[in-house]
């Protein structure tokens, strides 16, 4: 029975507290209200303000998630089971009409795969023509035979192999048969006391008695003392001798070189191309320590399903993890405006006007009476006072306010000191590079033909950030030209007197900005090129990127 299928709750690269923590409470109501799967994820690196409210609340950070393309192990694999590389021709045919399959894989006793026999190999065993010594060339187990032939062993031991000689019929009268008989021979012979007798004193390693008749007791003993296997079987002369070459084990006809095979985690595009190029009917999957899982056909392509996805505090297609193309996306929970998300099918989505989706998924955990704990409190309301600026954000509503409130009362901490902790700990920049305060929290956006970025970083401290602007000025030229967009912004924002300066790169930048806004040069005071000071402005999604796609569409 295939394993459930596990979904994951992920939001946006570049990831904010948001983010990070929607995913983790989102999973978590998810899996209590349906009791199937699901598990949070991240898109990209914790910013330092996340690392502290997981850190407060002692919760492990979600798995990185670098892409959600469909792989392997997300597709129906064909679980045919390996066999021992000695079995017989014969039993391997049997096995596959069984399970209705084309080709069989090796596997020793670790789950390595040693090899692959297909109906191809063994029917080409059957059409050839082999010499008469193919039986021993094969190292022939005794017990295949025995299998083969639906004999039975009245001297000798099973698990020995018929190794050195060749196979023959003993037709002709016992004078002849001596001359044609050699050491180590397999003989197969009727009922005849008299060839018998003679194949063991010719040295036989092995005689096999047709149709079922007995071995008398003085044969038996001459070939237990002379070290000769007899068995018997129903089946006449003919049909022995046709059957026996089945008996060989598959080792000796399997492919073992150059085997084409895939690992679960491969993605579906990357070995379509290799799978298409080649005759094979059915390719190995191994798993990542090497071990055989099953196999795969290029009809199993065709029926591939996509990740399941459920993308929390975003909706657009360029801020979501990449791959989102091939994933089966099952829900949208976003309080960002209607983005570029294209679904195969419809999904559930619920964007609201809020200034938080931590703010819907506290509404979520009421609306299907789950009891929301102290951690969970913990994370949801630290979103909300992240995503809010403490509710100084313009996006704040009353909704968030009030959500917040009562998440701190379940989760015991005082909001006002814990905010003031947690934003010191997230403008805490010493010993970061300029990339890892860039993309701290960066997104991108287009309006019409004009691709811009926007990064952001809020603090409490004034000076922090007027030491910033000098190290960051520089740094946007090469962040324009790695993002190849038209023009870059980096806010600067001041949680305390409320205000952001924001840093502009690329042709057009600072006019377009001066543009959204209604200022004029004169009235920044003291020019610096390239930096505009915009009072009153803190939050990007509702002040800052509205105002620039309406002046660039104008």
């Amino acid at each position: 029975m295939p394993e459930e299928r596990k979904t994951v709750v992920i939001g946006h690269k570049n990831p904010d507290t948001d983010s990070i923590c929607s995913a983790i409470c989102y999973a978590n109501l998810k899996k209590e209200v349906t009791g199937r799967e699901y598990e949070p994820g991240r898109a990209g690196h914790i910013n330092e303000e996340t690392q502290f409210v997981l850190k407060y609340f002692g919760v492990e950070a979600p798995r990185l998630v670098e892409n959600v393309k469909t792989q392997v192990k997300d597709i129906e694999i064909r679980e045919t089971k390996g066999v021992d590389r000695s079995i017989s021709l014969k039993r391997a045919w049997n096995l596959m009409q069984d399970v209705n399959a084309v080709t069989l894989p090796a596997v020793n006793s670790r789950g390595g795969l040693e090899g692959l026999i297909t109906v191809g190999d063994i029917t080409k065993s059957y059409m050839n023509v082999y010499d008469s010594s193919i039986l021993s060339k094969a190292k022939t187990q005794y017990s295949n035979i025995l299998e083969t032939l639906e004999g039975a062993l009245m001297v000798g031991d099973e698990t020995k192999y018929f190794q050195e000689g060749k196979v023959l019929v003993a037709a002709a009268n016992p004078d002849m048969m001596e001359y044609y008989i050699s050491p180590h021979d397999l003989v197969i012979l009727g009922n005849r006391y008299e060839s018998q007798l003679c194949a063991i004193e010719m040295e036989a390693d092995c005689i096999i008695v047709c149709e079922g008749a007995a071995v008398s007791m003085t044969i038996r003993k001459l070939a237990q003392e002379r070290g000769c296997t007899v068995m018997t079987t129903p089946y006449d002369t003919y049909t022995a001798a046709r059957l026996i070459n089945q008996s060989m084990p598959i080792s000796y006809f399997m492919r073992t070189e150059n085997l084409i095979t895939f690992e679960d985690t491969d993605y579906i595009d990357e070995i379509k191309d290799v799978m298409a190029s080649k005759r094979h009917r059915d390719f190995p999957i191994l798993d990542k320590d090497g071990k055989y899982k099953g196999m795969i056909s290029r009809r199993n392509l065709l029926g591939a399903r996509g990740k399941q996805i459920v993308l929390v505090d975003h909706n657009e297609r360029n801020q979501a993890v990449d791959g989102i193309e091939n994933a089966e996306i099952l829900e949208i929970i976003d309080h960002h405006k209607l983005g570029t998300v294209e679904t195969i099918s419809p999904v559930f989505f619920r964007n609201q006007p809020v200034g938080c989706t931590a703010t819907i998924i506290y509404q979520m955990y009421n609306e299907n009476n789950v009891q929301i704990d102290k951690v969970t409190a913990g994370l949801l309301c630290s979103a909300i006072i992240s995503d809010t600026l403490l509710f100084r954000s313009p996006t704040c509503t009353q909704i968030d306010k009030l959500a917040a409130l009562a998440l701190a009362g379940v989760a015991g901490i005082n909001i006002d000191r814990y905010a003031a902790e947690m934003f010191a700990a997230g403008s805490n920049l010493r010993g970061k590079s300029d990339e890892d305060i860039f993309y701290q929290d960066f997104k991108r956006f287009s309006a019409g033909k004009v691709s811009f970025g926007v990064a952001q970083i809020s603090s409490l401290n004034g000076d922090e950030l007027s030491d910033l602007k000098d190290r960051m000025v520089p740094y946007l030229k090469k962040a324009q030209a790695e993002h190849k967009v038209d023009m870059l912004f980096f806010m600067l924002t001041n949680i305390l007197t409320e205000s952001t300066e924001l840093l502009c790169e690329g042709s057009g930048a600072e006019s377009l900005v001066r543009k959204a806004f209604h200022l004029d040069m004169e009235d920044d005071g003291p020019l610096t090129e390239g930096v505009v000071e915009l009072v009153g402005v803190v939050s990007r999604k509702k002040q800052l990127i509205p105002a620039i796609m309406i002046a660039s569409e104008a």
